[in-house]
């Protein structure tokens, strides 16, 4: 939900307004009425649809042209590639329109996907720089990363982040934060302890999102229990964040200990650091449902954070379903679960109109190139479909036990404990025996889509690589710092090298497995 660049008085005057206590009650009491409008509507089967859809998000970062891959700001002509803006100035998100989930479908999206990236990486390289898929950036600008994140103007009590998009939303959302926080957020990972002005140290990581549109309400709380316990064993397949920039670590006595203490994933901390502020945390692993209408049930009672009326930016009169609801939608994108039901969208030929449910599935970090990223989403959607239309048993699995092998997923990768129930109903820690399993039903769900052998092959055997070679994009980083370290090189060095050296890669090669 984004709403444009700002000049900066407006974007002052907006933010004042957000944060003041006027437009509260008459927020919450759209909220509330949209929210029953909703229920009813899924009661009345308005929601459901004729077939399951998928869709994805990936978000990029930009990097200078000139060898050296110094973070830098993205121009226009990104946008207007088709590209959208995102958190930081250095930050794009390319989508695509969803497809039916069928082999013409997954194939479609493999397309857009690959020829929106082109067409805004294009448009980078006329301005010399670079669009990198990648999931943390490391490499600063001219200046320091401290210094670029710390980088804050405060005028007529708003703070506004230098880096940030001038979006009233953003600008809007950090204030409300800092408000909770004093006016300065933590930061704890290994090797780093301390605090910025703004949540703009958010846009250090970036991440994909696949979406699978759910046909019917009744069958929605299957697929989305299911799917809460796959977040850790795809999160340890999918790890791409094990380092921040160097200029960030302010307490480390031996480089080889960071490399083996540091996080697979930082994503996961660094957002849920960024935007945590309240005992009700935002960012964190969403609790079970026995229906549809729960989901509805839980924005209403999340936190506000930074509310908004449409009157305020939105000068559009016609009436939609997304105009019709569009507080409780503003209301649902700050509901920062890593696995939340979107209501809404875009219509699919063959599979249903802009009424619909579907699962966003957050957690998973931006892979080395836009192969492994779609390679990504048909693993992930064929598997929640295979639990499902297989009457897997996962669903069995405690959900504490889910989120905690989530966790141990961000901390340790493929080495994490995980969680999972067999076919047989047995529970079990077993990687061997879970990632086969999760292997295993991502084809049978991709096959009951209609998918081929041989398509599956195509995008599955890399990601099954890299479970049989026992390295992720991660681990790869990791090794790759290690071995300058072995070298003699300085954290700082080693960290830089090692980053080139994938910005390289994934460049040159098709997929992440082509370079193990």
């Amino acid at each position: 939900m984004q709403y444009g660049d700002e000049p900066m008085p407006a974007l002052r005057d907006l933010v004042q307004r957000s944060l003041s206590e006027d437009a509260i009650p008459v927020y919450l009491d759209r909220v509330e009425d949209q929210a029953a409008t909703l229920r009813e509507a899924i009661r009345a089967g308005e929601l459901d649809n004729e077939d399951f859809s998928v869709g994805l998000e990936m978000e990029v970062y930009a990097v200078e042209r000139d060898g050296e891959s110094r973070l830098t700001d993205l121009p226009q002509s990104v946008f207007d590639a088709g590209a959208t803006k995102e958190l930081g100035v250095h930050n794009a998100e390319i989508n695509t329109d969803p497809d039916v989930f069928d082999e013409a479908g997954l194939r479609s999206q493999a397309d857009r996907i690959e020829a929106a990236f082109e067409a805004a990486d294009d448009a980078a390289r006329e301005s010399e720089r670079l669009l990198i898929s990648d999931a943390m950036w490391t490499i600063s600008p001219e200046e320091s990363a401290d210094s670029y994140l710390s980088d804050v103007e405060i005028e007529d009590g708003v703070t506004v982040a230098t880096n940030m998009r001038t979006d009233p939303r953003y600008a809007a959302i950090d204030n409300d934060v800092l408000r909770e926080f004093d006016g300065e957020i933590r930061l704890d990972v290994p090797g780093v302890d301390r605090r910025f002005p703004s949540i703009l140290f958010e846009s250090l990581a970036t991440s994909i999102q696949p979406h699978l549109q759910i046909p019917t309400a009744e069958q929605f709380p299957a697929y989305y229990n299911a799917a809460i316990r796959t977040l850790g064993p795809l999160l340890a397949l999918t790890t791409n964040s094990p380092f921040l920039p160097p200029e960030l670590y302010t307490d480390v006595e031996d480089p080889h200990d960071l490399v083996d203490q540091t996080h697979h994933e930082l994503r996961i901390a660094v957002f849920e650091q960024s935007v945590n502020a309240t005992p009700n945390p935002k960012v964190r692993v969403p609790d079970d449902i026995d229906s549809a209408e729960e989901t509805i049930d839980r924005v209403v009672e999340d936190d506000l954070f930074a509310p908004f009326l449409r009157e305020w930016i939105v000068d559009d009169p016609r009436d939609s379903f997304a105009a019709d609801t569009w507080e409780f939608q503003y209301k649902r994108s700050t509901y920062w679960r890593w696995l939340r039901c979107v209501i809404g969208g875009d219509p699919v030929d063959g599979a249903g109109n802009e009424e619909s449910l579907r699962i966003e599935y957050r957690p998973i970090p931006t892979q080395p190139t836009v192969t492994d990223v779609v390679a990504v989403q048909w693993l992930t959607v064929g598997l929640l479909r295979g639990l499902v239309e297989t009457d897997h048993p996962l669903p069995a699995l405690p959900w504490a036990d889910a989120e905690t092998s989530f966790y141990n997923a961000a901390q340790d990768g493929l080495d994490a404990d995980l969680a999972w129930i067999t076919a047989d109903g047995e529970q079990t820690s077993d990687s061997d025996v879970i990632f086969e399993e999760v292997f295993e039903l991502a084809r049978a769900g991709l096959r009951d889509a209609g998918v081929s052998t041989a398509e599956i092959d195509d995008y599955l055997g890399g990601l099954e690589a890299r479970w049989t070679e026992r390295t992720t994009p991660s681990i790869w980083k990791q090794n790759r710092v290690r071995d300058r370290l072995n070298d003699g090189d300085d954290l700082a060095t080693a960290i830089t090298a090692a980053q080139k050296s994938y910005i390289q890669h994934s460049r040159e090669y098709d997929s992440f497995a082509d370079w193990l």
